[in-house]
């Protein structure tokens, strides 16, 4: 079984993730896990904190000489501003009295029903978890997960369809070749008129004290036929993808292919149509996003998510004191304006860890040979039938 636990604050002094069930002599390329760090910290409309911060992760456990050895694989994402939250954020003694305690919730945020349910006077012990800062152990461990899927072919691409007002309608290329474009847009955004009216709704919705949300898209290739199962509700693959997608913060809806369409057009515009050629089964489209039954297909698989804005505001909502009763604006935070293209970076993450669970599921093994062995053999019996 592949599974994480992560740990951390977003002040504090790091954030720690413990991964299980990698198999061993994988190797684990450290410079790529922090460009995906990296990645998640870029995109046009992001705020001050990725000014301050510079991820990088440390392996703590479970790798030598650059591959993993079968044991828990443990990360350190260090945060350089607990330097300025030291005294704030202390693990020790009473709170100093530098600590002005946050009664006010902000709207959209988990801050009231966190401080209600875990009885907290100061809304920081609820919102240091809850922050988006926390997806970085996320991108960390998807990462890790890449890279098994990697080895065998397999890759994940993200890119933003649609931001604010804004709809991404000209796609034109390969996949690898849309991939390409997104990656070296601002918003990852692989068309260029596109990302001009994006820069510009996000630069009037910081003018206006505002923010955006959006949809991105994640694609698999290389992913082969039979991962997931139809067998039990849990064991659905498009239903453990919407999972993690939806475990992301601030994704309110999750859409698998032709998605919410599929319910606006008839069927026999709907289901793709199966061939045979040259030995092979092909489908000739793929409006199910690469998944039937809960099991991949052979075809892409294709997954969107929609962000809603960030409920942060410089111009904040009305709220009410926790303490007083007494309505106040929502307290602020720093803030992005808009963290969409991060966002897809996280998916990405989590796709790859859905699909690489899934992987193990079925081809695995203890080491990375036996996984091979397993691999191969499988589809030389696809080939056959």
């Amino acid at each position: 079984m592949l599974r994480y636990l992560t740990a951390g604050e977003s002040h504090g002094p790091a954030l720690t993730a413990i991964v299980e069930g990698l198999p061993s002599n994988l190797p684990l390329d450290l410079e790529f896990i922090n460009h995906q760090l990296w990645r998640r910290q870029q995109g046009y409309g992001r705020g001050g904190r990725m000014k301050i911060e510079s991820d990088r992760v440390e392996i703590q456990s479970g790798v030598r000489f650059g591959k993993t050895m079968g044991t828990p694989v443990a990360m350190l994402i260090q945060n350089k501003d607990w330097r300025n939250w030291s005294e704030k954020m202390a693990i020790t003694g009473d709170a100093p009295d530098s600590v002005v305690e946050i009664t006010k919730p902000r709207p959209g945020h988990a801050d009231l029903a966190g401080a209600l349910k875990y009885n907290q006077e100061d809304i920081r012990n609820v919102l240091e978890r809850a922050s988006a800062r926390n997806t970085a152990t996320m991108v960390a461990v998807g990462s890790a997960a890449r890279l098994l899927l990697r080895h065998f072919g397999i890759e994940v691409y993200g890119h933003v369809v649609e931001l604010g007002p804004v709809r991404v309608d000209r796609l034109e290329g390969t996949i690898p070749e849309i991939a390409e474009r997104a990656e070296a847009s601002e918003v990852r955004v692989a068309d260029p008129e596109a990302e001009k009216k994006i820069i510009a709704a996000i630069d009037a919705a910081k003018a206006a004290g505002d923010t955006l949300g959006g949809i991105f898209e994640i694609i698999v290739t290389g992913a082969p036929i039979g991962l997931g199962s139809y067998s039990h509700p849990d064991r659905k693959l498009d239903g453990r993808l919407a999972q993690a997608l939806m475990s992301i913060q601030a994704i309110k809806g999750v859409e698998i292919g032709l998605g919410f369409d599929a319910a606006r057009t008839p069927g026999s515009q709907v289901h793709d149509e199966i061939g045979h050629r040259q030995g092979d089964y092909y489908r000739r489209s793929n409006n199910a996003g690469g998944l039937e039954g809960g099991v991949t297909n052979g075809q892409p698989v294709i997954v969107r998510a929609a962000m809603k804005p960030i409920p942060t505001l410089y111009k904040p909502l009305e709220s009410v004191d926790m303490r007083t009763k007494e309505p106040y604006r929502a307290t602020i935070e720093r803030s992005d304006v808009c963290a969409v293209p991060a966002a897809a970076v996280v998916g990405e993450a989590m796709v790859a860890w859905v699909l690489g669970q899934a992987f193990l599921e079925k081809f695995g093994g203890d080491s990375i040979e036996e996984i091979e062995r397993n691999y191969h053999n499988y589809l030389t019996i696809i080939g056959e039938r």
